[in-house]
């Protein structure tokens, strides 16, 4: 029986001591083997039917990884586009919360609508600040600049009371924090990071009643028939999420299939105790250095103030972390070991 280490190790082999998920995930093997075999494919000028397949069952699997019913799950490739979209489904003068500073794709498209009363508040204070005439509340679940958790559970009790829409994005989240889809209104997330697929693959959860949302971006694909809305305006869109599909990347969704079905094999309650182990041996270490991270409990994410400029070194001494704002962000993940925990620790001691 494999192991989580044997299932790890069979996957990954990085040339680096590579803490930066929080960017961009590793691939694992599987997953470029089925990159590469899509683009033969494409190449050798077979049908790509089996590429259009691996959409669905990416879909499916993030769905069960989300905990919602496949019918919920629209699949594109970016959050800004999916954020532009639950931002032309709100009336003019909405009220939309936000948390200060923000990832930009989380946030911007309701600032560019420009007849939205956009209110800003520091992340801490973004449960309490919901209130009457709230429509619409937008947070990330975990912060990209230093991994901060938004307290999600009494945001949606702020949102529930007051008869405000949450939407969530999870990129920075997706596979050690409990996504839990169900209980929000629209949830969004990118796969190149923590769930480890190429870039341009992304999911948008919506309501049953799908929120109140436009097909503002539907092609063919959004159709019921896809094959048979190629022409002239869809006659009948998709009844589930699939309405709100773009035209996939199909290279993308083949790898992040096969990157998907890694994680429901090593299980997301692991990946996250074994993240988590990681991060918190790092801020121990930090503490023995006389460091003090941003608080972030619980987070996979650890960034650290005033040791930002020390990116470059690090990178050419093999290191792979990031610079955020002046802080040094380290992310830890499956692929990661105690050992390279040390190693970095050993690094900023010198």
């Amino acid at each position: 029986m494999e192991t989580f280490e044997s299932l790890v190790r069979a996957e990954f082999n990085p040339k680096t001591v590579y803490l930066n998920t929080a960017s961009t995930g590793l691939l694992p093997a599987r997953t470029v083997a089925a990159l590469a075999e899509a683009a033969r494919m494409r190449a050798e000028g077979r049908p790509l039917g089996p590429l259009h397949a691996d959409v669905e069952a990416a879909r499916a699997a993030f769905a069960r990884l989300a905990g919602v019913p496949v019918e919920r799950v629209a699949a594109g490739s970016s959050v800004a586009a999916y954020t532009g979209l639950v931002a032309a489904s709100l009336p003019a003068g909405a009220e939309v919360l936000t948390a200060e500073d923000d990832f930009t794709s989380v946030v911007n498209p309701f600032h560019t609508r420009g007849d939205l009363k956009v209110r800003i508040v520091p992340l801490e204070r973004l449960a309490e600040s919901v209130r009457p005439g709230t429509a619409l509340v937008a947070v990330s679940a975990a912060q990209s600049a230093d991994g901060r958790i938004a307290d999600l559970p009494a945001l949606r009790e702020a949102a529930r009371e007051h008869g405000a829409r949450t939407y969530i994005d999870f990129s920075q989240a997706g596979a050690w924090l409990p996504m839990e889809a169900d209980a929000y209104d629209f949830t969004v997330t990118v796969c190149y990071k923590w769930l480890m697929g190429p870039h341009g693959a992304g999911f948008l959860v919506v309501p049953e009643d799908f929120g109140g949302l436009l097909p503002l971006l539907a092609g063919w694909v959004a159709g019921e028939n896809p094959w048979d809305s190629c022409y002239g305006p869809v006659a009948e869109l998709a009844h589930s999420a699939r309405r709100f599909d773009l035209p996939p990347a199909l290279f993308s969704f083949a790898g992040l299939r096969r990157s998907l079905e890694l994680l429901e094999e090593l299980g997301v309650d692991a990946v996250r105790a074994h993240d988590l182990a990681l991060a918190d041996r790092f801020r121990t270490g930090l503490a023995g250095l006389g460091h003090a991270p941003v608080p972030a409990p619980g987070s996979a994410i650890v960034s650290v103030p005033g040791l930002g400029h020390r990116q470059p070194e690090l990178s050419e001494a093999g290191i792979e972390v990031s610079d955020r704002a002046g802080n040094l962000r380290a992310s830890f993940h499956l692929y990661n070991t105690p050992e390279d925990v040390d190693r970095l620790l050993d690094a900023l001691s010198a």
